[in-house]
């Protein structure tokens, strides 16, 4: 397994640096008992979506269709295992089953996070992440860490360095919002758990393999990491030993409004593969008489983005984000999505003012757009990752509003209502609007 070379590897390097850099570091793992050693959780999630009947002309290979289903299901076990002071290794093994709505293609901003580009009809098994991650803790207040999935309990300084090497996914570690984020918790739109412009590295199941450094000091967090990218855009496949490669910086600042806490994220990325410039392409097609085809034109390039991912607690149940991103608009979209530029902001409150304190309600609201070439590119019948109607005579921004109810049924089931109207699907005048309803079962130890 490709995966465990890289943990193998990655500890034996941990472990080196562990001893160097022990006289640095301060003990916190506290009074016998605090410590989790060895961990095991588990998930379920299952979600079903519809689309109502909408307006649609014309349709093309990757087009969002009227009146259709699909449904998802995965079933997660987290093995966590203290290695050392401040190391976890971590195995996560996932059975998954179900098609994103037709085939996970239709809209940039898909409505459903928990749909992979990667569907099949019968389960199958994966192993999403396999990784180690080591908490180097410097000085400042002593924190305790609860134990959750992904992470063992503990203590840590509040000033401390931490390294994670293996196969895991970018949003683990990057882009995280406590409002939205989670698509087996909160909103399910893409470019409402993520910014939509970040074409973070992955394969087709979302996940990648790299390493990934953070540095805690104060009220301000840096990150940056290195990933390996997949070997032709939207693949099942990585291209191993960063041939083809993403890099990220992020810079985090926590701040207090009064009484109440907030964030501000800075994430920046450069990507590095083999891809196409759109114009190119289309002026090959016209050229030759033939349908644009991307990969004719694809030599190693890069492809910059940003993004600014903002949260602030409002009151003790009300939060809000939000999120604009930039990506160069001139270049294929590698992993993630159609989208060049897009605006998302929101609300998550929690249920206490009518005695369900464990219930969520929220609402987004989320535009994307993209650049005149991709216009030109897609009004030619070129396909992007997720949209294509095999012409776009009349382009528009996509505009998305997603609302949903999650009500706590037990401690550990949640069961949601979501509701997402999409005006200008695939970026398109001509079609829609349409409404897709959810139902979502999450169940969590």
């Amino acid at each position: 397994m490709k995966g465990s070379s890289v943990v193998l590897g990655a500890a034996l390097g941990l472990f080196a640096l562990r001893e160097v850099r022990a006289a640095d570091s301060v003990p916190v793992d506290g009074p016998p008992g605090i410590t989790e050693r060895f961990a095991l959780h588990g998930q379920f999630t299952y979600v079903e979506q519809e689309t109502s009947a909408f307006t649609a002309p014309y349709s093309g290979p990757n087009s969002l269709l009227p009146e259709k289903g699909a449904e998802t299901t995965d079933a997660t076990l987290y093995l966590g295992a203290r290695l050392w002071s401040g190391a976890e290794a971590w195995l996560n093994s996932e059975l998954d089953q179900g098609f994103g709505l037709d085939n996970t293609v239709g809209v940039a901003g898909f409505p459903s996070g928990e749909a992979y580009k990667v569907g099949k009809k019968k389960p199958y098994v994966r192993f999403p992440r396999i990784f180690i991650r080591d908490t180097f803790s410097l000085d400042g207040p002593v924190e305790n860490i609860d134990s959750d999935l992904n992470v063992l309990g503990g203590r840590q300084a509040a000033n401390r360095w931490v390294i994670t090497l293996g196969k895991f996914g970018v949003g683990d570690i990057f882009d995280v919002n406590q409002y939205a984020h989670d698509p087996r918790a909160d909103f399910l739109n893409w470019a409402a758990i993520d910014a939509g412009t970040f074409d973070y590295a992955a394969d087709a199941w979302g996940y990648t393999v790299g390493a990934a450094v953070e540095r805690y000091q104060g009220s301000w967090t840096v990150r940056a990491g290195v990933f390996d990218l997949s070997n032709v855009p939207n693949s099942e496949h990585l291209e191993p030993a960063l041939h083809e490669f993403q890099s990220i910086v992020e810079i985090e600042k926590r701040y207090s409004l009064g009484q109440r806490s907030g964030k501000a994220m800075i994430t920046v990325f450069d990507s590095r593969g083999r891809m196409g410039l759109l114009d190119q392409a289309v002026a090959a097609a016209q050229i030759s008489d033939t349908p644009v085809d991307l990969a004719s034109v694809r030599s190693y390039r890069s492809r910059l983005g940003a993004d600014l991912n903002l949260e602030q607690q409002l009151t003790d149940d009300l939060g809000a984000f939000a999120r604009v991103g930039k990506a160069a608009g001139n270049v294929e979209a590698y992993e993630f999505s159609d989208i060049d530029r897009t605006t998302s902001v929101g609300l998550s409150l929690k249920g206490a003012s009518w005695r369900r304190a464990g219930d969520t309600v929220g609402l987004a609201g989320i535009v994307n757009g993209i650049s005149a070439a991709r216009e030109q590119y897609l009004n030619a019948g070129g396909l992007g990752i997720l949209v294509g109607d095999g012409r776009l005579p009349h382009p528009g921004p996509e505009q998305i509003l997603e609302t949903y109810y999650k009500a706590s049924l037990l401690p550990f089931a949640q069961l949601t209502l979501d509701y997402q109207w999409i005006s200008h699907p695939g970026y398109n005048l001509d079609r829609g609007p349409v409404s897709v309803f959810a139902i979502r079962i999450h169940i969590q130890r």
